[in-house]
């Protein structure tokens, strides 16, 4: 019997498809709410603002669950660059990337359980979790106490401030996905690495 590890958990899978769906939702109708004659995705506005709020603490406790997860299994070393990540790593893949997948060449880096990220992954995750995550749990919780809060509001900028910066996390998210949705056709075929993290092998 084959009991070799698989590339993704059942927790990995669950988790990563959970978030998924809570980052989309939450572009949907953050969309809703900046044009919604063009974005009519949950009804009224209200109902809008209500989804969006309570999708930001779905996702919020995803993320929470996730976080625990990965430091209790001892996942975490995956996120973590080594120096050379930074230089020779991230040069290679992103050659391949930009002029290798395109020749033919294998991948630099073949994904195991122990070693799941390549360098510019991990350079991005750096940057997602650590910078634009917390900035965009910031922005929301602050629009979302702003009837709560308003002194507090109003001394971090207001809407003016507020309302604009939480819109640019937001494309830099769907940045993010749009970019990401491209990574995954990148593996041996493309559809491999999506059906690696639905039955956790590639």
């Amino acid at each position: 019997m084959n009991h070799e590890e698989p590339l993704y958990s059942t927790h990995e899978r669950v988790w990563h498809w959970l978030q998924a769906a809570a980052i989309i939702l939450l572009l949907l109708t953050g969309f809703q709410l900046h044009y919604p004659d063009r974005f009519p995705i949950v009804g009224n506005m209200a109902r809008a603002v209500h989804w969006h709020s309570w999708l930001g603490f779905a996702l919020l406790a995803n993320a929470f669950l996730g976080f625990f997860y990965h430091f209790t299994a001892d996942k975490y070393h995956h996120f973590i660059p080594r120096m050379d990540d930074f230089t020779t790593g991230a040069f290679k893949q992103f050659r391949f990337y930009f002029y290798g997948i395109f020749k033919g060449e294998p991948h630099p880096y073949e994904a195991d359980p122990r070693h799941k990220l390549n360098p510019l992954q991990k350079l991005t995750y750096l940057m997602l979790l650590n910078v634009l995550f917390p900035f965009q749990i910031a922005t929301g919780l602050l629009l979302w106490g702003s009837n709560r809060w308003p002194l507090f509001f109003a001394k971090m900028g207001g809407l003016s401030v507020i309302a604009p910066a939480h819109t640019l996390g937001a494309y830099f998210f769907l940045a993010f996905l749009i970019v990401h949705l491209y990574l995954t056709t990148t593996g041996k075929t493309p559809l491999s690495l999506i059906k690696a993290m639905i039955t956790g092998n590639e």
